[in-house]
């Protein structure tokens, strides 16, 4: 008996959900609708569009067929209802936060998040009157304590960036929903093929779509995934604020998407790879990786994940000097921020994030003069491997 696509492979999924089996002139792939609006053939079917009658396009700021089949095809993905697409990772972020969050409001959030998100927290929501309080990754007990009144989110990354921590999501869910909090999980490091937080009960799953789910460092795009009554006040904020993303690069991510499974299967074989041969080096002070014992969220990460991504950072028994000789030395990955793509790429986090941060900033969020994140993609596991050892011996 046929399955049905919902209970087909990662593998199949990708290639197949959200996409028409009959496209116009019989193409196999979605076009490119590169159109910023849609007619109408008469009044009629104006009004019949505004009372809902029709399900149809209007105008390129609120929708494109393009889009609609990246949406469709994550929803499946994902497990959830709805799914919005943005101009990036950060618009996902901050049209949501700004979609959900009442004036002066509180939000939860942990430490070990991209800087980015923490400076327009710190430095926009905090305007609307929206305080805030930050906890540290897997502190399931402090995350109670934090919960006030008038909490209505929490946010985090799972893996988190840059040291991967692994978030519980159906113990932090469990607490959230007793007090009426909403959670979000930010599983860009994940990818739906690692881990669907909204099967452990999160409400919202965000994603920078730039990384693992367009897969080819060549597009910007964020999404957005969940129950649709929650996801479609985010969509109406969005067509407010306007951060939305053209359709060629709609396409681009839905390409991606299309080998996002098999992708996912050599990152998540390169990042343990590395990480196992990193932290046997006498050279590594100590390796972060999920699918390492040493992990600190070890036990979660092998009962939540199926695959621990391409990430991996490590610590150089070094200063800053012989940090940048060694990701000089490298000679496979590009020295670059950003990850997901089947190229591998490396930074050391101090210059390339925080070089304008003073030092005793810098160490509060963890980042050390030799903290490394290779981000690996999908080339040899023995290229790479030896490419990090030649370069360990300018240390």
């Amino acid at each position: 008996m046929s399955k049905r696509l919902s209970e087909r492979g990662a593998a199949t999924r990708s290639v197949h959900a959200g996409e028409l089996r009959q496209q116009e002139a019989n193409a196999i792939t979605t076009p490119v609708y590169q159109t910023s609006t849609f007619w109408f053939k008469n009044s009629q079917e104006v009004i019949d569009y505004q009372e809902g009658k029709t399900d149809r396009e209007e105008y390129g700021r609120y929708g494109n067929p393009t889009w609609r089949a990246v949406e469709r095809k994550l929803s499946e993905l994902e497990g959830g209802e709805e799914t919005v697409l943005f101009a990036s990772g950060m618009c996902a972020a901050t049209t949501t936060f700004f979609s959900m969050l009442p004036q002066n409001s509180h939000l939860i959030v942990t430490a070990d998040c991209y800087r980015r998100t923490r400076q327009f927290i710190k430095e926009y929501l905090g305007r609307t009157g929206v305080k805030t309080t930050v906890i540290e990754p897997g502190d399931l007990d402090g995350f109670e304590r934090a919960i006030r009144d008038d909490t209505v989110l929490f946010f985090t990354e799972s893996p988190t960036n840059p040291y991967l921590r692994v978030t519980d999501v159906p113990a932090f869910v469990r607490v959230a929903h007793e007090r009426d909090v909403k959670v979000i999980i930010d599983s860009t490091f994940a990818t739906p093929v690692n881990h669907r937080a909204l099967d452990e009960g999160a409400d919202l799953v965000i994603h920078s779509a730039t990384k693992y789910l367009g897969g080819h460092n060549d597009l910007l795009a964020g999404t957005i995934t969940g129950a649709r009554d929650q996801v479609e006040p985010i969509r109406k904020t969005l067509g407010v604020l306007g951060g939305i993303i053209d359709s060629h690069a709609a396409w681009l991510l839905l390409r991606g998407l299309k080998t996002l499974a098999i992708r996912m299967e050599r990152h998540n074989s390169n990042g343990l790879a590395l990480a196992e041969f990193l932290e046997t080096h006498p050279k590594i002070r100590r390796v972060w990786y999920p699918g390492l014992e040493s992990h600190p969220d070890y036990e979660v990460a092998i009962r939540s994940l199926h695959g621990f991504g391409g990430v991996v950072t490590f610590e150089i028994d070094t200063d800053l000097a012989g940090a940048i000789r060694f990701v000089d030395a490298t000679r496979i990955p590009y020295q670059a921020p950003s990850l997901g793509g089947v190229e591998s790429l490396i930074e050391l986090p101090v210059t390339m994030s925080f070089w304008d941060y003073p030092p005793e900033e810098r160490r509060s969020y963890g980042i050390t003069d030799s903290l490394v994140r290779l981000a690996c993609g999908i080339e040899t596991a023995d290229d790479l491997i030896a490419d990090m050892d030649q370069a360990l011996e300018e240390v």
